[in-house]
């Protein structure tokens, strides 16, 4: 079965033109959802997901109307082929079902497998610049050097109990927990 999917990012949008493509590419079950590509929460993409069996085919307009992420893309052929099913775009004339389609789908996969080493070794030259120049990242701590040392003293010597800590200093009482698990450490 021929299962067409069409997608528009806004409620002003009209996916007539997708429609009336699937419809003459012989789709006889069609979803239609109004969300943007970026978002992984579209019940009519995760439905007609779950109703993908064997010898079905996931059709859609344009590729970029099933997903706008690369990576995204990728584990959604990878829930069509465990499903059994194949896949086919319109516009780009990708179909799985060919030994030409799949050493497409097979070649973005090493480009996306490509750029998402290219992105690692950036953001890590990133971090490793920010570094030389005395930059810390992550988010900032919730005690000051004195309440920490504070918050130690009161918990070592018995006057407070960790949860007792966390209340008096107003945080959470992982925080008091990660604070004396890290100075417990030689």
């Amino acid at each position: 079965m021929l299962i067409g999917y069409a997608r528009v990012s806004t409620q002003d949008q009209d996916a007539s033109a997708q429609i009336t493509a699937l419809k003459e590419a012989g789709c006889e079950l069609l979803f239609q959802e109004k969300a943007s590509g970026g978002r992984w929460d579209r019940p009519e993409l995760h439905h007609l997901l779950s109703r993908l069996h064997k010898g079905d085919v996931l059709v859609v307009w344009k590729l970029d109307r099933l997903s706008r992420s690369l990576k995204d893309m990728l584990f959604l052929m990878e829930k069509v082929g465990l499903a059994g099913a194949e896949f086919r775009s319109l516009t780009e004339v990708i179909d799985t079902s060919t030994p030409g389609g799949r050493m497409m789908m097979q070649i973005i996969g090493t480009f996306a497998e490509f750029e998402r080493a290219m992105l690692c070794e950036r953001t890590q030259n990133g971090l490793d610049e920010a570094r030389k120049q005395g930059r810390v990242g992550g988010r900032r701590p919730k005690l000051t050097i004195t309440q920490q040392q504070e918050v130690l003293h009161l918990v070592h010597s018995g006057k407070k109990t960790a949860a007792d800590a966390a209340r008096l200093f107003n945080v959470h009482p992982a925080t008091i927990s990660r604070l004396l698990k890290r100075e417990s450490i030689p």
